[in-house]
């Protein structure tokens, strides 16, 4: 019988439940499945319900509610199955919600899920002070533990002895959460844990910077205590800040204070990020298995198709078995070679593991789900036909899926020799009489859906499935990740919306700037033209966000105190009955120097409207605060300013569509976010808005009646000599000097010496310092505030950059020589004072603390919107990218100026002057081609193209000699050595570089030496892989003990010459170690004799030789090593060796 014919009297009233407990709305109904036999549907519901019994809700904790990991265990809960547990019993809750009568059944599992959902936030709540230190530095032994006491739900496992940190665990409870309460069911009861799951949302929003354990549980492969950014945690984290983000946990009938809220600034860099490594899971794992999860279900954290296809196909072709996919490459868990008494592994020891990898069909089922959502029945028979041979059955006849097959000890040769070859073993977890219970939910939760009980939208009843525009719109006060139709995917613009509106408003700071802007015809507003609306700076509104997840009684102090970011500042908000809009942080005055260079201001601009119009994804228009300081008006760049306003006005900036107008009248189409949180809160904040100048008379009309800002210029001298006469004398020096360079190294040297407090004519040293810093920046004189600020230790207030770069796969090092200091993940702000004002780089140069600030800030946001610039870099050694740049700008532009006394925009340009010299020489290269004829000896790298041109964000003129001849650009021409100097000290690599090393160690048993460094053969081999980020890394870290960086270019080339050597006799074979200052010295050594000169140390005309020709001598040289005995081959019967 069909429920819709049914004359029940409350046919109407049940119908309208069930559509409304299943989330559905009218225009739904029609896609979900109709009950065509209802007697045959309520059969096949009760035999799901009996499985779930007697499997699930069997081992379900009585009192928590949480589950084992198998049916065997009585003591250890695990919160990752017990979320998939609770999910498969809602999925068979959601599947019986369909019929009329289903005798409580529906009640009955929606309750255990509840309770099982309670269970694992219970067990968490007693963990608040972990969540709250956890919040401060991402410390792995302030985790949420991700196992528990199955019955008293104490910690049964310290994070010492386990890998508690798996961000995609509490990522993958939001997200489930969501999806439940949305169906109806009621998880969350009182306003404490409203707060606390307002805090796993904290505690989730750094995934993206948050080294973990993963979904494995061990970290790396090598399975050595190390934990890795995983591109699955990232992209769990994702999904669930998208699910969450202004979802009531109340319900329906939850009040505005029961409202979570997201940071999306957060939320874009987990975006970037987790997009960035795809198809790679970490630097270990170049694939896993765990990603499947993440770019399907649950989590569907994609919408790229390119990136989707890419890394699905890839899990597909590199772990898919005949008996479930495995994990990783050489994942030992489970084998038979694995000794089960260790925790750890040895060094190599995963070597032993190639090949024989368990395999897990738990994998076939989530291949079966993904048809499902794809609507692909070619993939679901597929899979169904491939796990059916694989499941066991228990007493009952109920369906018992192993955890993994793995090959038995008497095969595993066999295994090796000939991969899929042998048959395997199932394990002991997951029999009738010992469960699995991951296993086991997931088997249902496919099950229902292809037995058409379950359709997928009651499965995901938020749309994660669908691209953001295709989900149902969500209504209320708060704003939603809500992307539209008109966006465009492309492999260069992923996700741009190319229709996409930004909203600019112009903020004049008084009633003067606001008339003599109007004689240029740029229309602005000022604060008090836009009142009732507010203006604030960004740190007031993370005042008040400071307040979203407070509680005293768990101990919990609310948002961290992180800046807001180009996203977030781009909402406009209302708080406390207020309208407020905040301008974007590159308008905040820090005491870092930067902020007094206009001409980098203006191109912070731009980057800042390309940034969120390439990375909005709210529902509304952004509207980004352009604010103009009277300041800005004395500076020689404010033309330049006056230009870019006129272009906005145009309604493009660079292809990007604007709009500027009043405050008002864009209010309405903005995205608005309402802070309904601070209305239950009694707080009185201390809220400073931006205020207005107040001026007697307008003023000035033009920019004629402006006072200029000084051009300032002195001779530079040195007084370094006074480090070693007494204070007296330094001090009557000092009272004498008038310079400003000469009175900041005098400073210098009293505070080095005698302190902050010292006092000179009744004044400290520190506040002569501070008062000549504000001195020299009025002024723009960049030496001595770069002198000064270093000398005052001040530190650029954010880390966002340098996260940039490491989470890009990139290394990271500060500092010279020996004493560099390695960055390969995340700071907290708080270490950036120490990494930077080390003793030894105040000893090489003081400056460089400032300096080397400086080149890493500009790198993390080229990094971020230019990353071409930086292929084949993988270590970013900013003291050798300094010298890059010192070394163009004088020994190829023969400029004078140093390039700490350059403005901050000119060493941004300078900056991507150099990074952008491969692509130059790829230019000219090309037009020599086409004329016929290859790089010479002279090898000039000419006809470059500006860094002006590729860039449209700089467009500023640049005002110094130095720039001025780096603009020449048909008047640069590079040598061959000026190149290899540049790569060098950029550590650039040509493609497919750290295969071809690799494929060289495989034949070199005793290695490689470089420099009295020896890359051994083992276990470098038998730990990495050719593709692994890991092993790059390695031979980057050989490569940088050359002090050289020509030498370096040489070497990387030398390789290069090797690899093709071997790759064309694969018979060859290093029977001593493979010494590289030998060969290149042998290869100079010909050079030389060719071109009929003497012997000597001085390799310069060697290394200013072209490509061709280098690797011909090099070439030889390693033919001539092979022929001296070091070299097992066939030649010595009389084959040749090929070389070209």
């Amino acid at each position: 019988m069909d429920p819709a014919s049914s004359d029940s009297p409350d046919d109407n009233q049940t119908r309208e439940r069930q559509r409304s407990a299943s989330g559905c709305t009218d225009t739904d109904a029609d896609v979900h499945l109709r009950v065509i036999c209802y007697d045959e549907t309520v059969r096949k519901l009760d035999h799901y319900y009996g499985i779930v019994k007697r499997q699930l809700l069997q081992n379900q904790s009585i009192s928590l509610g949480i589950f084992p990991s198998t049916s065997q265990d009585h003591r250890v809960g695990d919160v990752r199955t017990s979320i998939y547990c609770a999910a498969s019993i809602w999925s068979l809750f959601q599947a019986y919600r369909r019929i009329d009568d289903d005798r409580g059944k529906a009640y009955e599992l929606g309750q255990s899920c509840v309770k099982c959902m309670r269970g694992i936030l219970t067990c968490w709540m007693r963990q608040c002070e972990h969540v709250e230190s956890f919040k401060k530095g991402q410390n792995p032994k302030f985790a949420l533990h991700a196992k528990f006491h199955l019955l008293t739900g104490e910690e049964v496992i310290s994070s010492e002895e386990y890998g508690h940190l798996q961000i995609d665990i509490v990522s993958l409870y939001l997200l489930f959460l969501v999806q439940m309460i949305t169906s109806g069911l009621q998880i969350i009861y009182t306003m404490d844990e409203v707060t606390f799951v307002q805090n796993l949302v904290y505690y989730v929003e750094r995934a993206y910077r948050t080294p973990d354990f993963g979904m494995w549980e061990r970290g790396s492969k090598y399975n050595n205590g190390t934990p890795e950014l995983h591109a699955s945690s990232i992209g769990l984290a994702k999904a669930a800040l998208e699910a969450i983000n202004g979802c009531n946990l109340f319900g329906e009938k939850g009040a505005s204070w029961s409202v979570i809220f997201v940071d999306i600034d957060a939320h874009n860099r987990n975006r970037s990020i987790f997009e960035t490594l795809l198809p790679r899971e970490s630097s270990s794992k170049n694939v896993d298995v765990s990603l499947l999860c993440a770019i399907s279900f649950p989590a569907f954290a994609t919408h790229d198709q390119m990136l989707y296809s890419k890394t699905r196909n890839q899990i597909v072709s590199l772990l898919e078995g005949k008996h479930g996919f495995k994990r990783f490459h050489r994942d030992g868990y489970g084998t038979v070679l694995e000794d089960n008494k260790r925790r750890y592994y040895h060094i190599a020891e995963t070597k032993v593991f190639e090949k024989i990898e368990c395999e897990w069909p738990l994998f076939f089922l989530f291949m079966i789900i993904e048809g499902m959502f794809k609507g692909n029945e070619e993939q679901v028979e597929q899979y169904k036909n491939k796990l059916k041979p694989l499941v066991k059955r228990d007493k009952w006849g109920d369906p018992v899926v192993p955890k993994y097959y793995y090959v038995h000890r008497d095969q595993v040769n066999l295994e090796r020799s000939e991969p899929g070859s042998q048959g395997r073993q199932p394990s002991s977890e997951g029999n009738p009489r010992n469960l699995f219970l991951w296993g086991q939910s997931v088997w249902i939760i496919a099950s229902l859906l292809m037995d058409g009980l379950l359709h997928i939208n009651e499965l995901d009843i938020i749309r994660r499935h669908l691209p953001s525009y295709n989900r149902p719109r969500k209504g209320g006060r708060y704003s939603a990740f809500q992307r539209t139709r008109y966006m465009k995917e492309s492999k260069k613009n992923r996700g741009t919306a190319s229709d996409l509106v930004v909203q600019v408003v112009l903020i004049a700071e008084s009633m003067r700037l606001q008339a003599m802007m109007a004689t240029y015809g740029i229309q602005t507003q000022t604060p008090h033209e836009v009142e009732p609306v507010q203006i604030w700076p960004p740190r007031e509104l993370v005042k008040v966000y400071q307040n979203l997840g407070v509680s005293e009684k768990l101990g919990l102090q609310g948002r961290p105190t992180r800046p807001i970011g180009a996203l977030g500042t781009s909402k406009i908000y209302r708080v406390c009955g207020q309208t407020v809009l905040c301008y974007p942080l590159v308008f905040e005055v820090s005491d870092f120097y930067l902020s007094h260079d206009m001409a980098l201001l203006i191109d912070d601009i731009k980057s800042e409207l390309h940034f969120v119009g390439k990375y909005w994804r709210l529902s509304g228009r952004p509207t980004v605060c352009v604010l103009i300081r009277e300041e800005h008006m004395r500076d020689i760049h404010f033309r330049e300013l006056l230009d870019l306003l006129a272009q906005l006005k145009t309604g493009y900036c660079d292809g990007l569509k604007v709009r500027t107008g009043r405050l008002q009248n864009l209010i309405s189409s903005s995205c608005i976010e309402h802070l309904d949180f601070m209305s239950a809160l009694d707080i009185d904040l201390d809220i400073k808005p931006f205020e207005q100048l107040q001026h007697a008379s307008i003023g000035y009309q033009s920019l004629t009646d402006v006072p200029r800002a000084i051009t300032y210029s002195e001779d530079s001298m040195s007084f370094k000599d006074m480090e070693l006469q007494p204070t007296h004398e330094v001090i009557n020096v000092l009272r004498s000097v008038s310079t400003l360079h000469g009175q900041t190294q005098l400073l210098g040297i009293l505070l080095r010496r005698e302190g902050p407090d010292f006092q000179i004519d009744g004044h400290p040293v520190a506040v002569r310092l501070e008062r000549l810093l504000k001195e020299v920046s009025v002024c723009h004189f960049w030496g001595a505030m770069r002198l000064a600020a270093a000398l005052l230790k001040k530190t650029y207030p954010s880390v966002m950059h340098m996260t940039a770069i490491l989470v890009q796969g990139c290394q990271l090092t500060v500092g010279y020589g020996k004493d560099e200091v390695l960055l390969d993940r995340p700071v907290q702000p708080g270490g950036i004072h120490d990494l930077f004002y080390n003793a030894s780089l105040q000893t090489h140069n003081v400056v460089q603390a400032v300096l080397q600030q400086e080149v890493v800030l500009y790198c993390g946001k080229l990094i971020a919107t230019h990353t071409h610039l930086f292929n084949g870099i993988l270590n970013i050694r900013v003291g050798w990218v300094i010298k890059a740049m010192t070394y163009y700008l004088h020994d190829v532009c023969h400029s004078k100026e140093t390039v700490e006394g350059l403005a901050p925009s000119e060493v941004r340009r300078l900056l991507v002057k150099v990074l952008s010299l491969d692509e130059w020489a790829q230019q000219e290269k090309q037009a020599k081609m086409s004329c016929g004829c290859l790089w010479g000896s002279e090898g000039l790298r000419g006809q470059c193209q500006s860094p002006t041109q590729r860039f449209p964000n700089n467009q500023a003129k640049w005002g110094s000699s130095m720039t001025t001849a780096l603009h020449r650009r048909r008047e640069v021409r590079l040598t061959p050595q000026q190149i290899r100097v540049i790569d060098g000290c950029l550590g650039r690599t040509p493609k497919r570089f750290y295969e071809k090393v690799f494929n060289i160690l495989r034949k070199t048993p005793l290695g490689v030496r470089l420099c009295d460094q020896l890359l051994p053969q083992h276990p470098t081999i038998s730990e990495m892989s050719s593709g692994e980020l890991n092993f790059a890394l390695t031979v980057q870290s050989l490569l940088n003990h050359i002090q050289h960086p020509e030498y370096r270019q040489i070497v990387v080339e030398l390789f290069s010459v090797v690899a093709t050597i071997l790759e064309r006799n694969p018979e060859l074979k290093f029977l001593h170690v493979l010494n590289l200052d030998q060969i290149f010295k042998d290869a100079f050594k010909m050079f030389l004799k060719d071109h009929g000169r003497e012997w000597t140390d001085d390799a310069s005309t060697f290394y200013n030789a072209s490509h061709v020709v280098v690797s011909s001598y090099l070439a030889r040289a390693v033919v001539n090593f092979m022929l001296t005995g070091d070299m097992r081959s066939e030649i010595e019967e009389g084959l040749t060796c090929k070389v070209s």
